[in-house]
């Protein structure tokens, strides 16, 4: 195997248990819930708490890693998160819970700008967007996997020892990055003359790039189109990590095992979905172009989704309301490869700056929905009206896409 591939593995790894720990409170929300005496608009804070101190430090934590590279940087985010994974288990009251998710958010900031940092440098133009749709399909698969293996473990040791042992997994993870990974293929034993060759001449950026200045960064029109898309896809995406389970057994009165079932299919086909959209943007690409390349699949990929999560909403049967949303992750996860695909392509040797701008956008969108389901189900006592607020967000998300141009980088003009 191809040492490129390998480290593409590990990043996998990386993105599994990224969403381990990150669904995991979504899973386990009925009980942190009853043992802390929480409402739904309180916990709502203390999902938002992530999200917004997660996008706060994206853009700071990418630019690091431009920077210092993805070896150190990547680790120090690792050990922080899964640190602050292990202390949620300890927590005894709302403001105690509300601050350690804020800096368990602070932590894990800068883990995608960074695995994009690592594509740039590892991988040929024309492997990029199948390289995102594996990591992003390896997160689907940890959101798939963590309704399966924390729910058997909170019942049998508690919903506090479930974070504890989620943590030291991610701990072990660090250390085998650190001790194995090298920021250039150049720099790594093992890389043959031919991948380096193959690497080096396709990838998207030199050694001899320049870093460009933010105010060249921000005022690129492309890279703002960017930001608001995400930010608006982000309200899709955040209804399932943090509210899908309070949805399914508060909204529609599903069993945890029927909850259960459909989260970790949600994520199975979010994978499905991550895979395909990066093969696919990458196959129109080589075809049509770079711009008809992405943004055909990122369009059509949320603009379908709107139209499921609209008729999920109006969907009286509680078992097709459950299929319909599966099926919303499936479309709107065509176009998360290809979204940060972009952010490489226009990016270049910024990719972690453009990736964490792009990133910091749409976890503000994270952060407004996670406390707008909290507020209006608590005013309304109604489940289904945050899902016709995300249908309307994600079809201004799929529009958006005609204004992405990826054929122009950021560039510093003359």
């Amino acid at each position: 195997m191809n040492v490129r591939y390998r480290v593409l593995t590990v990043l996998f790894l990386l993105s599994t248990i990224t969403y381990l720990d990150r669904v995991c409170m979504n899973v386990v929300s009925k009980y942190v819930k009853a043992d802390l005496g929480l409402d739904n608009q309180q916990f709502g804070w203390i999902l938002g708490a992530f999200s917004l101190a997660y996008a706060l430090f994206e853009i700071p934590t990418g630019t690091m890693g431009d920077s210092l590279g993805p070896r150190r940087v990547l680790t120090r985010v690792v050990l922080w998160w899964s640190g602050f994974t292990m202390l949620t288990g300890t927590a005894t009251s709302f403001l105690y819970l509300l601050i350690v998710r804020f800096l368990f958010g602070i932590g894990e900031a800068g883990a995608y700008p960074n695995a994009s940092i690592v594509i740039s440098r590892w991988f040929p133009a024309v492997e990029v967007g199948r390289a995102q749709s594996v990591i992003w399909a390896a997160g689907r698969l940890g959101g798939a996997l963590t309704p399966l293996l924390v729910i058997p473990l909170v019942h049998w040791a508690g919903w506090r020892w479930a974070f504890a042992i989620l943590g030291l997994v991610g701990v072990v993870w660090a250390v085998g990055w650190y001790t194995w990974f090298r920021d250039e293929p150049t720099e790594k034993a093992g890389v043959t003359p031919a991948e380096l060759h193959t690497i080096e001449s396709g990838r998207k950026i030199r050694t001899s790039d320049h870093r460009i200045p933010w105010q060249t960064i921000l005022r690129n029109p492309d890279l703002w189109a960017l930001m608001l898309m995400c930010h608006l896809f982000f309200y899709g995406s955040y209804f399932f990590t943090n509210w899908s389970s309070t949805y399914f057994q508060e909204g529609r009165g599903l069993s945890e095992d029927d909850t259960k079932n459909f989260i970790s299919l949600s994520y199975f086909l979010g994978a499905v979905g991550c895979l395909v959209g990066g093969l696919l943007s990458d196959a129109l690409t080589k075809r049509y172009g770079l711009k008809i390349g992405r943004r055909v699949v990122g369009a059509g990929g949320l603009g379908l989704s709107s139209v499921f999560f609209l008729l999920a909403g109006l969907a009286s049967d509680n078992q097709t309301a459950g299929y319909l949303l599966a099926t919303c992750v499936l479309l709107k996860d065509l176009a998360l490869p290809v979204a940060f695909a972009v952010c490489v392509d226009i990016g270049q040797r910024n990719a972690g700056a453009v990736t964490g701008s792009m990133n910091f956008a749409g976890q503000l969108g994270g952060f407004f929905i996670t406390i707008l389901f909290g507020m209006i189900v608590e005013q309304t006592h109604n489940f289904n009206y945050p899902l016709f607020l995300i249908a309307g967000c994600l079809l201004v998300s799929a529009l958006l896409w005609l204004k992405i141009d990826p054929t122009r980088p950021v560039t510093v003009r003359e």
